[in-house]
Order: C-alpha cells, then sequence, then structure tokens
C-alpha cells in the first residue's frame, strides 16, 4: 500500500503543472449604421475575440442583404461582439459604441438611409439590459440632441453573407471602405490610442 502510494504520488509530480482555465466569452448585439464600420472598430478593441456582422431586430426569418436593404423586414445591420470580460467590459463596449457612431439620427448614419441602418442595442440578458439603459443615459449627458437609440431583447441574430464578414480587411480599397469605414476605423484608433 505504501509503494503504491509513493508511486502515484511521484506520478503526479512528473505530470506537468499547467492551469487549464477556459477563457469564458460573452456576446453583445448591436447597430448603429453599416455593420462595415462596427465590425472594423470592434475588431480593434483588445478583448473583442470577434466580430460578425449580420441582421436582427425584425421579422422575417434568415433574410438576405437585399430583403433587409429593401426596409421590408424590418432587421437591422448589426454586429454581434464576442469578448473576453475578464479583458474587457460590457460598459467598455458600450462606452465605445456612443462614440463611433451618431446615436441621434433616427434610421441613417451619414449618407446611408433606411431603417436598417437604426441605432440599436440588442439586449440577451437583464443585466445586458440594465447596462445598456444606463449606459445610454450616461452617454445623452454629451449630447445636445436626444440620443434614439432603442434598447431591446435579441430574438434572434442572422449572420449575413459570407462577403460581408470582415468587409473593410478584405476590402480597403472599396469605395464607401475608403471614404466612409476608413474615417471610423481612424476615429476609433485615436480614441483608443492606436493611432
Amino acid at each position: 500500500m505504501k509503494t503504491t502510494l509513493l508511486v502515484l504520488f511521484f506520478s503526479a509530480l512528473a505530470l506537468p503543472m499547467t492551469a487549464t482555465t477556459e477563457n469564458k466569452t460573452e456576446t453583445l448585439v448591436l447597430g448603429g449604421g453599416c455593420f462595415w464600420c462596427l465590425d472594423a472598430t470592434y475588431r480593434l478593441m483588445p478583448g473583442v475575440k470577434d466580430v460578425v456582422s449580420g441582421y436582427a431586430g425584425g421579422n422575417v426569418v434568415n433574410p438576405s442583404y437585399q430583403a433587409v436593404c429593401s426596409g421590408s423586414t424590418g432587421h437591422a445591420e448589426v454586429v454581434k461582439i464576442e469578448y473576453d470580460p475578464a479583458q474587457i467590459s460590457l460598459e467598455k463596449l458600450l462606452e465605445f459604441f456612443w462614440t463611433i457612431h451618431d446615436p441621434t439620427t433616427p434610421n441613417y448614419q451619414g449618407n446611408d438611409h433606411g431603417t436598417q441602418y437604426r441605432s440599436i442595442i440588442l439586449y440577451a440578458n437583464d443585466a445586458q439590459k440594465a447596462a445598456a439603459e444606463k449606459s445610454k443615459s450616461e452617454a445623452q449627458k454629451k449630447f445636445s440632441d436626444a440620443i434614439v437609440t432603442e434598447i431591446l431583447p435579441l430574438k434572434e441574430f442572422y449572420a449575413a453573407e459570407d462577403y460581408h464578414q470582415d468587409y473593410f480587411k478584405k476590402n480597403p480599397e472599396a469605395g464607401y471602405c475608403r471614404i466612409v469605414v476608413k474615417g471610423k476605423v481612424d476615429k476609433a484608433k485615436k480614441k483608443l490610442g492606436q493611432h
């Protein structure tokens, strides 16, 4: 018995002593104009693990880009942000949101007009709802016009077509990217101290 215990003890010492901690991630769904802009800017944030462009807040199952752009589905162009809360807080993600789009313009951002470009936060749980409402209230102090951002429960998120994913990185010379997205990326880099 003593020999068996000694063998087990010394065997345990020989095993590598590495911690096996899994990184727990959470997601947040936001819309603030064209999803290419949100996708490109949120990818800059430390702690953000992935960004998926998509559609949410509408009433059609698995809509196409063309259907969403027609305004007939009720969906907004949104991004689903996967982040590590040990590296970045929900509050910081929301604070950033108010700086990278104009939350005071209903159904448009710049030259992009339509309900698909509305400012929206789609919460997954009560904690996200409370954080969004608090963040909106704090952000309102920095705007003279009323913030029109909708805060609604997330019912369903539909990933956009593959060609929309990480669009700015894949198409930096495209006209919209050079004229609109790059300006927002540069502004975000400055805000994040990455200029």
